[in-house]
């Protein structure tokens, strides 16, 4: 029989199973345990019902509170009471299947992962983050750098007016699926305008009209973008788009370059793109973290969750930056960044992730926790 308790299934065992008797119990110092291996479960002290099984939660940590021998027929052994950290799941389990110290710290949802001390460069905590993947508009932190670069703080090129001649990039637009913000064909837009529309409403025509007014194509863009990553020895990333969109969305519109699919770049270069392009061009913090504006006339739309007023926003991050990103073949992407009173800068990168907010949340409270961090 199956019933439930506080959202946690409890599991009747057979009565002629239930033979647990308490031969003695003591109160202990409240001490951390993780899962030891896969077995095991947490069971009522009768062994009646059995509440959760480890497996379901492998990367908790269990709070320890009190010890008791159990007798089971002529066995007798040693359990723990345990509680995890909200205090919704307790119950009794044998200590051999627990190991003394709090859980490693892991994201269940991410691909792959990186946290970096924005101030040293250096990765405090990292999953597979020298695997590169796909990271869809993530990929526009590396356009808005050389935008940057172009534009060397000079009104006169934010200013520039950049006419649209490509009714590739015009259909593109007006797609739900790839465009945003739209463009009529013949006008004229300034670079600031397709920055803003770029960086805010991730907008991927947007990003290439950029691309091909810093290099005069956009095929010389991407050449310039694969110089830059060498120029930084980023071992772990190719581009082949300017946006972010794979090669097989592209060529419809006619903007397919190259051989690959699709931009493939490590977490740990991602983190390092982000790291120049904070550190070079500062105002794309204040830039990064406005919500919306209204560009030429159309709202663009920051998706960064993270920001004050927003679902996932925690005031003690911080968070002011930076960008989103997502495909079907990437999945969600997401760099963030902010800094905590006391902390230094964080950096954080996570690539194919379900709950790229929430786990980007945790990447960050985890890479505080590090000594290194503190100012």
């Amino acid at each position: 029989m199956v019933g439930t308790i506080g959202g946690v299934t409890l599991t009747q065992v057979p009565a002629a199973a239930a033979s647990y008797h308490t031969v003695t119990t003591q109160s202990v110092k409240k001490t951390a345990y993780h899962k030891k291996s896969s077995k095991g479960a947490i069971f009522n002290k009768k062994h009646t019902r059995k509440v959760v099984n480890l497996k379901s939660h492998p990367h908790t940590t269990w709070y320890v509170t009190q010890h008791a021998t159990l007798k089971h027929g002529k066995t007798k052994g040693i359990y723990y009471y345990v509680k995890n950290g909200k205090g919704n799941i307790k119950g009794w389990i044998w200590h051999g299947y627990l190991k003394k110290g709090k859980a490693p710290f892991t994201l269940s949802k991410a691909k792959a992962a990186v946290a970096m001390d924005e101030s040293t460069g250096k990765v405090v905590w990292s999953k597979k983050a020298n695997t590169a993947r796909p990271i869809a508009s993530v990929t526009k932190i590396m356009t808005l750098y050389l935008t940057l670069k172009k534009v060397d703080g000079k009104a006169s090129n934010w200013n520039k007016k950049i006419k649209i001649k490509s009714h590739g990039l015009v259909s593109m637009s007006r797609t739900a699926a790839y465009g945003g913000f739209h463009f009529s064909y013949g006008h004229k837009y300034t670079v600031k305008q397709l920055y803003d529309a770029a960086f805010l409403d991730s907008s991927n025509n947007s990003a290439i009209a950029l691309g091909q007014w810093v290099a005069g194509s956009n095929a010389k863009f991407i050449k310039k973008m694969n110089a830059q990553a060498k120029a930084w020895k980023l071992g772990k990333a190719h581009f082949v788009s300017a946006s972010g969109l794979e090669n097989s969305d592209l060529r419809r519109f006619g903007y397919g370059y190259g051989s690959a699919n699709a931009n493939r770049v490590s977490a740990k270069d991602v983190a390092l793109i982000a790291r120049h392009l904070m550190r070079d061009y500062p105002r794309v913090l204040k830039d990064g973290k406005v919500g919306s504006k209204r560009v030429n006339g159309q709202l663009c739309y920051n998706y960064n969750n993270l920001l004050k007023g927003r679902k996932y926003y925690r005031a003690s991050l911080k968070v002011d930056g930076l960008k989103t990103g997502y495909t079907p073949l990437a999945g969600y992407c997401f760099v963030g960044t902010g800094q905590k009173s006391g902390k230094h800068r964080v950096i954080t990168v996570v690539l194919h992730d379900a709950n790229e907010f929430t786990e980007t949340r945790s990447l960050m409270n985890h890479a505080y926790s590090f000594k290194s961090m503190n100012n």
